[in-house]
């Protein structure tokens, strides 16, 4: 997001074994490289999966490489996003970054030629072979920046998707029965809303808003729409039956109370330690927290993929990518490596990620499985529909700021749509 996290984008993608990985090619035009450090950004939670799995992997690979020093520097995502072609384009580029995946982020970057060309270091290594055809989808961009073909640009080494995260000790203690389809979904926020508590926790002024309403929208959507979308695979009509629902759907979920309209100004952060500190019964959003909840959360937990639709919103997790001005570029390749190793993707498993190429066997954790389990079905049907802020660039903010104004009244739905429709095909490339 992932989208902002992931904020962060989806595809089709295999099986626990076999998901998805990249390639990294190594142009070897950067600057001298001292072979002793190696600069590493990434904007994951210490506690989450992936922030586990990344220390570990940095031990290992200072075990494995005497004499070399990973200097790691946590980053927001925000902070990344917004600043990453500025940085990128300096003498401060790291060797190698966690960066959000999408025609809007990293397909600009690599349009920019601010990123290396991991082909030909991705088919030495073997990445390629790991990765499902479906999980490309956001690893190959074209020159025009483009998802889907073209040259590999990054490596995901975890899976993400979104699903319902359920605090089930306050569903108990509100006698509401834990749904099973969408009219029980929204059933349950009903009988919350009845009680006096705001069912949905919720971020305005960052991506889970608007992932929401994506989200519903997806209910009425098929693959079509979303490669129309996201792909520029025809017309894209925001006031198509999937978009008004979704718009439409929103905004009387505002009105029932179901989203706090005191929830336009806060962010993801915030929605999230709502759903740990208990206080919101229901959290949509992605893996990306699930390791963070195992850990923090100390109550009854659960998890659901969004009822009654056939996508919802995912694809390989956020990409590793190299800088075009990375001066350790050899170190950087050796990095993703070890963090595509059986050792680090079961741990990473294990803590709550979706690994691409971990052991099945070496899964143990109950819940851990159950989550895989259910990004297998998704994949297995082709339920992966990416985010909504990839297609263009600059959409990211458009949806954060367009959504606010549904949640506080400021906007209507039909002129939501416009808004949308405008930003949306001025960023279209022209084919």
């Amino acid at each position: 997001m992932l989208t902002a996290r992931r904020r962060v984008v989806a595809v089709a993608a295999a099986a626990l074994s076999g998901a998805l990985l990249l390639a990294s090619c190594g142009d070897s035009d950067s600057g001298s490289s001292d072979g002793k450090t190696l600069r590493l950004w990434h904007y994951e939670a210490p506690n989450s999966a992936m922030g586990v799995a990344w220390n570990a992997a940095i031990k290992e690979f200072e075990k494995t490489h005497p004499g070399v020093k990973v200097e790691f520097e946590e980053k927001g995502f925000e902070q990344i996003q917004k600043t990453a072609s500025m940085v990128l384009n300096s003498s401060d580029a790291p060797d190698i970054m966690e960066y959000n995946k999408g025609n809007a982020t990293a397909g600009k970057l690599s349009q920019q030629g601010l990123l290396t060309d991991l082909t030909a270091e991705a088919t030495k290594r073997g990445w390629d072979k790991k990765l499902s055809t479906g999980v490309r989808t956001t690893s190959q961009y074209d020159t025009g920046g483009v998802m889907g073909s073209g040259k590999w640009f990054g490596v995901p080494n975890y899976a993400e998707y979104t699903m319902v995260f359920y605090n089930k000790d306050l569903f108990k203690k509100h006698g509401v029965d834990e749904p099973t389809t969408f009219a029980e979904l929204t059933a349950a926020m009903d009988e919350f809303v009845d009680k006096g508590v705001a069912p949905l926790a919720n971020a305005g002024a960052e991506y889970i808003a608007h992932q929401y309403l994506y989200q519903l929208a997806l209910m009425k959507a098929d693959r079509a729409w979303v490669d129309k979308y996201e792909l520029y695979k025809g017309k894209n009509d925001f006031h198509d039956t999937a978009w008004t629902y979704g718009a439409e759907t929103f905004a009387d979920w505002v009105k029932k109370g179901y989203i706090d309209k005191k929830s336009s100004g806060t962010k993801a952060e915030d929605a999230g330690v709502s759903f740990i500190q208990g206080k919101a019964p229901i959290l949509f959003s992605g893996s990306w927290w699930y390791g963070r909840f195992k850990a923090e959360a100390k109550f009854d937990w659960g998890t659901f993929l969004w009822p009654d639709t056939n996508l919802t919103l995912g694809s390989g997790g956020n990409l590793w990518v190299v800088p075009k001005g990375a001066k350790n570029k050899d170190l950087a390749y050796d990095f993703i490596d070890i963090t595509m190793s059986k050792k680090i993707q079961n741990l990473l498993g294990n803590k709550g990620g979706v690994p691409v190429a971990a052991d099945a066997a070496a899964i143990t954790d109950p819940q851990a499985k159950e989550l895989i389990a259910d990004f297998n079905a998704l994949a297995e049907k082709d339920g992966l529909a990416f985010y909504p802020d990839w297609p263009v660039t600059g959409f990211y903010d458009v949806l954060v700021s367009e959504t606010q104004k549904l949640i506080t009244g400021g906007t209507e739905p039909d002129a939501y749509l416009d808004a949308l429709q405008e930003a949306y095909d001025k960023g279209v490339p022209k084919q």
